[in-house]
């Protein structure tokens, strides 16, 4: 599979992992945090490990919260990742006072009582039957913050830890995980294969 896919450089962001989830597909992959680069790029990773408030001042920092506003708003092909996601919606528990981009309505919030705080390692994730990307199986976690539901207009994957909880959002090209997609072994990296297939400028889809 061929294209191009610049993953943002948030600056909270192991980035090994998912170049080499990209490469492995066989896509150009690069980095960059230029706001042109990010509004004209083929896809965009927004990619995230850590907290929510240094995600969104890295981000602000850039310029790049109206252009990832943007590109969500117009369907251009954008995957977000763990704290990528969350920084999709409005706030967040971990970082009160700071606004997210605002995507997704609704705020993340933390694990409650009971449960193991982060949560670390392979849960299951449950898609909805007509998902374009998203499909059953079991994914790699690792967050204390979860977006507990999903807006009426996003397709949601969810699982169960102390209660469900959206695992992973798709709406047209756009498609946000909760999870580690490049570390969750053949089930992510075929995740990755069909939204790199499906986004590929001139290309069939899926």
């Amino acid at each position: 599979m061929t294209g191009d896919v610049l993953i943002v450089t948030t600056g909270v962001a192991n980035l090994a992992s998912i170049r080499a989830a990209f490469g492995r597909l066989g896509m150009s992959v690069r980095l960059g945090d230029d706001p042109g680069q990010v509004r004209d790029a083929e896809r965009v990773v927004v990619p995230g490990v850590g907290s929510f408030g240094a995600a969104m001042a890295r981000l602000e920092a850039l310029g790049l919260v109206p252009v990832l506003r943007d590109r969500v708003a117009a369907d251009l092909p954008t995957l977000a990742v763990c704290v990528g996601l969350q920084v999709l919606c409005a706030s967040s528990d971990e970082s009160p006072g700071v606004a997210g981009i605002g995507v997704v309505p609704g705020a993340v919030r933390r694990f409650g009582e009971g449960v193991r705080v982060p949560q670390f390692g392979w849960n299951r994730v449950q898609a909805p039957p007509d998902a374009r990307f998203l499909q059953s199986g079991f994914a790699y976690f690792a967050n204390s913050y979860r977006l507990q539901a999903a807006p009426a207009d996003w397709l949601a994957a969810t699982s169960e830890h102390g209660g469900p909880f959206v695992a992973a959002l798709e709406r047209g090209r756009v498609l946000a995980c909760q999870f580690h997609p490049e570390l969750s072994g053949n089930w992510g990296l075929s995740l990755l294969e069909r939204w790199g297939r499906a986004t590929a400028r001139g290309g069939a889809g899926c």
